[in-house]
């Protein structure tokens, strides 16, 4: 009897043993298989830390590694030109494993004839790159610091038609671009000549801020993603959407003060001019698959953006289309 207990206990130990080894071996084969869509992606930047591309680019690396897609994502800042010294280094080096985010401002480079970094044709445009997705919309926001005397729209308006120079407004690009435009398009439907309103430009979002809290400058013109972090030192008094957005309800629209202005920034990527059709349909069918996730879910959120995904063909189709809309409005705004 003493025999069979001891014989059991060394069978039961045994069996517990084996069931640790094999628990041990599936686990292990599990972590070593797991299959990411691509190991390494390296993310240029065109501007520097703190601006929409800055948080685009970082956010989506972010969400993409957290949720398993890619194994791991790097990122570099290029600043210069309004986004053309990385455009060029894009065309000129051909790098491998690398996207470029842009938005709005690369279909504005093409109309304005920004020769700040020249290609071939004389002129930069999303024609040198390869398209490969647009995945985010950000709406347009004008901000004050915390202790500014504007309490809305309405008060900055009042303060531009009583003294032009007391008003100056800052943005995290060079004149023509989009943070310029966001601005002028408010001021223009208040009844003012938005080519008369002091823009100063900044080197990315982070700069402009800066400008502002240091009274610099009196309101700061850009996306609402890039101020959504720093509502602790300024207030958003006005966005560019149709209606109050539902990851910040307290922010009010332009058009509920009266100034019927709506606009929504596009930001995407773009590979160097030799990407594979195979590596451009990787990505954009990365960058798509992610947006169902939570940790996308957590990106987006944190920064009130309204998903927009255009992959491959349809992206090339919006850009064009956006290039005719844009066209007229920079006609209408005088900027061109």
């Amino acid at each position: 009897m003493i025999i069979n207990k001891q014989w059991g206990k060394q069978m039961l130990s045994k069996f517990k043993k084996l069931i640790s080894l094999v628990f041990a071996t599936v686990l292990l084969t599990s972590i070593s298989s797991t299959s990411f869509a691509i190991d390494k992606l390296h993310f240029v930047i065109g501007g520097g830390a703190g601006g929409g591309w800055d948080g685009t680019a970082r956010g989506t690396g972010e969400a993409l590694t957290k949720a398993g897609f890619l194994k791991s994502a790097s990122f570099e800042n290029m600043s210069g030109g309004g986004g053309g010294k990385a455009l060029s280094f894009m065309i000129n080096t051909k790098p491998t494993g690398t996207v470029l985010v842009q938005s709005t401002p690369l279909v504005l480079r093409s109309i304005t004839r920004h020769k700040g970094y020249v290609s071939g044709s004389g002129v930069l445009s999303y024609k040198d790159v390869v398209p490969i997705a647009g995945v985010i919309g950000d709406y347009g926001a004008i901000a004050v610091a915390k202790n500014s005397p504007y309490k809305n729209f309405k008060d900055v308006v009042a303060a531009y038609k009583s003294n032009p120079k007391s008003v100056k407004m800052a943005g995290g690009s060079v004149r023509g671009s989009m943070d310029h435009l966001i601005g002028a398009l408010a001021f223009q439907e208040a009844g003012a000549d938005p080519n008369k309103v002091v823009y100063v430009p900044y080197d990315a979002g982070g700069k402009a801020l800066a400008g502002l809290l240091s009274g610099e400058t009196q309101i700061l013109s850009t996306g609402l993603g890039e101020v959504m972090g720093a509502r602790d030192q300024v207030r958003i008094i006005g966005i560019t959407a149709p209606s109050r957005v539902a990851d910040a309800p307290e922010v009010p629209t332009l058009k509920e003060q009266g100034f019927d202005v709506q606009f929504v920034n596009w930001r995407g990527f773009f590979g160097p001019p030799n990407m594979s059709s195979a590596d451009k349909k990787k990505i954009a069918k990365m960058l798509g698959d992610v947006q169902k996730t939570p940790e996308w879910e957590a990106v987006r959120k944190r920064n009130a953006w309204v998903n927009i995904y255009n992959p491959d063909k349809k992206f090339v189709k919006f850009l064009k289309t956006q290039t005719k809309e844009m066209t007229a409005l920079m006609k209408k705004l005088g900027v061109i």
